[in-house]
């Protein structure tokens, strides 16, 4: 599992924050360690579901997100 910190914007209240912690929690190969506004920590297997594929789950539901690439 590799640690991954996502960037989040335009989250507003609880109910973002469970938008985003339930649509996360769905994906396969994904642990969700934490969901806070601005921001979600999770850890994901990447042979399973890449970064692009978590930034693209919170981005469907209307927010914006960003993981910085480690070197």
């Amino acid at each position: 599992m590799v640690p991954l910190r996502l960037a989040i914007g335009g989250m507003t209240c609880g109910h973002c924050v469970s938008k985003v912690s339930k649509a996360l929690g769905v994906l396969p190969g994904v642990v969700v360690h934490s969901v806070e506004i601005g921001s979600a920590s999770v850890s994901h297997e990447p042979a399973v579901t890449s970064a692009d594929a978590v930034v693209r789950a919170v981005q469907a539901l209307g927010y914006t997100a960003d993981a910085p690439r480690m070197a």
